[in-house]
């Protein structure tokens, strides 16, 4: 058992989460974030070069491109040396395309996606003593329908059957997006295998509520205290826009269409449900508005008093966001910047991210009651 890992995880005292959605090569956003988020924390605490996030954060947890950004900074890796592995994983994994006829059944290779998490984690397992901050992996099993949050909790009542799971073989389940990658088989017990896919096919491509939920309720093994100077729970977005499509358009769409269609719908619809939640359940200085129905939930908290603190980043892709954001060459292409599967514009994305996170991370908006505790 991971007895430092246990200590932390139940030792009394406010405690920090990092939630990161999916959204393919869109990841990139997320690094410009983190960066940003790693250089405040380390000022903040005059802490020196070798700070990593997973000093501050007592949960990584990520969905399909964001579980492997969690798994990195988990296993102790810099914000900038996730990008620079992020940004070469992603050139690769994206440009390898199956042949004609096996693209019937998946588009991409997925031999060069399984290489790459292999050079990035080796054999480093859910139970690895590397990992000294807690960790979810969120993928989806096919064959029950049912999501699955993969912890590195000691005390998790999985735990005994998934801590050898090895944290490659986890990524490539949350990763295989239907489409895109075959399943993974992960073994869950009693010598059975389970068949998992991208972890964006459940309601968790946005997984800041199952983690608070995972850090709060009873059933899994966290147990901590939810409020507002309690528990902090900090997402990080891969790009958003608001539809505005032509409404006759639609009456048009055939079989194909409401394919391609129906899988983003789902998860846009999935992401603003959890920030609804999520702002309900906090005062947050980083709300925006749902609807033009229910505002941006100001003082209105279900329970009469927060829960927790939150903070949520994201991306605007529209053609107002990408003028703010000084990216105006990129807008006659603004549909193929939005794709999850197109590499090239990933350092672009990136370099968005960046600029995006200079301009929305406050360092005030991360309490003082969260604070690492001094060590003079």
């Amino acid at each position: 058992m991971n007895k430092p890992l246990l200590d932390r995880l139940a030792s009394p005292g406010p405690k920090r989460i990092l939630a990161l959605d999916g959204g393919g090569i869109r990841g990139a956003l997320t690094l410009g974030f983190l960066m940003r988020i790693e250089e405040l924390l380390r000022d903040r605490h005059g802490a020196p070069d070798t700070f990593r996030l997973r000093d501050y954060f007592d949960l990584i947890g990520g969905t399909s491109t964001g579980a492997i950004i969690a798994a990195g900074l988990a296993i102790g890796k810099s914000a900038t040396e996730i990008k620079d592995i992020y940004l070469t994983l992603g050139g690769r994994v994206f440009s390898r395309v199956n042949s004609l006829l096996r693209q019937y059944w998946w588009r991409f290779d997925e031999t060069v996606l399984v290489r790459e998490l292999r050079n990035a984690f080796g054999d480093e397992t859910l139970g690895s003593d590397q990992l000294t901050t807690g960790l979810c992996i969120i993928t989806k099993r096919a064959d029950t329908g049912s999501m699955w949050p993969l912890f590195n909790h000691p005390r998790g009542k999985y735990y005994g059957d998934n801590k050898d799971i090895k944290i490659w073989q986890a990524l490539r389940a949350s990763t295989a997006a239907p489409t895109f990658f075959r399943p993974q088989d992960l073994p869950i017990g009693n010598n059975q295998l389970g068949a998992f896919v991208d972890g964006g096919f459940s309601m968790a491509n946005n997984p800041a509520l199952q983690l608070f939920l995972s850090a709060t309720l009873k059933g899994y093994p966290f147990h901590w205290t939810p409020g507002e100077d309690r528990l902090l729970v900090t997402s990080i977005g891969t790009g958003i826009w608001h539809r505005d499509d032509d409404p006759p358009a639609y009456q048009s769409y055939g079989l194909y269409d409401w394919a391609r269609l129906a899988p983003d719908m789902f998860m846009e619809d999935m992401m603003w449900f959890n920030q609804m939640l999520l702002q309900a359940f906090s005062r947050s200085p980083t709300a925006v508005r749902i609807d033009s129905e229910i505002g941006a939930l100001d003082e209105d908290y279900i329970g009469g008093t927060p829960l927790l603190s939150y903070l949520r980043y994201n991306v605007e892709l529209s053609h107002k966001g990408l003028r703010e954001l000084g990216f105006e060459r990129l807008i006659p292409r603004i549909s193929r910047v939005r794709e999850m599967a197109l590499p090239h514009f990933r350092k672009d994305l990136f370099e968005m991210g960046a600029v995006a996170a200079d301009r929305q991370i406050e360092a005030g908006h991360f309490p003082p009651a969260f604070n690492l505790p001094s060590t003079d």
